[in-house]
């Protein structure tokens, strides 16, 4: 595989940073996933933060070296970390289960697979033209749906964040899946929450990533949305791939994984972590307390890898 990556996340105007991204490929097959914590629900960025490693850990525990079925271990993980938040919330009695939006994408033998639940997005670029999106579990796009308003209505409309699927909570999560789609050469993927897409349309993100090199253009598109979001700026991350070598640069900047080892994997994950207190005040996790709460989530997590 032949690929150039990037992914960022940053908090906007939020005290806190409830979104989560992370990466990980092997010589055969790569695996992009994003988790937006629902800041309505107590431990939202611990949501995601489950959501995410579970991605990680069953993907490097099952590529081996590719997954049989990508759409199912979407579907599958997906639904593992649903009964791992509730798991979580009854082990440290949690008036509320936390939540997640959440969505994934595995390559491998040159298709892309996809699966979203909420409304964080993924779409695929070619040439500058959009050819492949998810379409958000939200009331908004129902009302799109029905006629009630236009699309470009979304990112303002006042019930935009009201979402009918998640992970976590009472209800079981809808889960999209994609069908099986070729990558050519060029092909831009992008995986983002709403923080983003909000306040740049799909038609300018295609025009920040195909025309540069995404090492450059992405940092400086990621810049520009936090800036537009202003003072009431959501949580922002994302997650672009361009597919096949970087023709639009000068310096190398191309992951190739030709020379990867079986069973060898690289991994961008992002370990920010905070605390509530009684007092409703958060702050960012030190290292040591970091240190403690993943090992709280990592016991969640082993009941549900397998």
């Amino acid at each position: 595989m032949r690929f150039t990556i990037f992914q960022e996340s940053r908090k906007g105007s939020r005290r806190v940073n409830q979104d989560r991204v992370a990466y990980t490929y092997g010589r055969d097959t790569l695996l992009m996933v994003v988790a937006d914590g629902m800041g309505g629900h107590a431990g939202g960025e611990i949501a995601a933060q489950i959501c995410v490693r579970l991605f990680i850990e069953r993907f490097q525990q099952e590529a081996k070296p590719v997954l049989k079925n990508p759409l199912k271990f979407m579907q599958d993980t997906m639904l593992r970390a649903h009964a791992a938040l509730g798991s979580y919330a009854n082990q440290f009695s949690m008036l509320e289960t936390p939540r997640t939006t959440c969505v994934a994408v595995i390559v491998q033998a040159g298709y892309a697979h996809w699966a979203h639940v909420g409304d964080s997005r993924f779409y695929l670029f070619r040439q500058g033209s959009l050819v492949g999106s998810t379409k958000d579990h939200s009331k908004v796009q129902y009302l799109v749906d029905q006629g009630v308003i236009a699309p470009d209505d979304v990112a303002s409309h006042p019930d935009r964040n009201k979402i009918f699927s998640c992970l976590g909570g009472l209800v079981d999560p809808v889960i999209d899946l994609s069908k099986r789609t070729p990558l050519r050469n060029g092909d831009v993927m992008v995986l983002c929450t709403d923080g983003l897409w909000s306040v740049v349309p799909p038609h300018e993100v295609a025009g920040w990533l195909t025309s540069q090199p995404i090492l450059k253009s992405a940092p400086q598109m990621m810049r520009e949305a936090e800036k537009r979001g202003g003072i009431e700026g959501d949580n922002l991350s994302v997650i672009c791939v361009r597919w096949g070598p970087e023709t639009v640069a000068d310096e190398p900047s191309t992951t190739m994984t030709e020379t990867m080892g079986l069973g060898q994997f690289e991994t961008q994950i992002d370990r920010t972590l905070t605390l509530t207190d009684r007092a409703g005040t958060q702050r960012d996790l030190t290292d040591d307390e970091i240190e403690r709460a993943i090992t709280e989530i990592q016991s969640t997590i082993q009941r549900y890898r397998k």
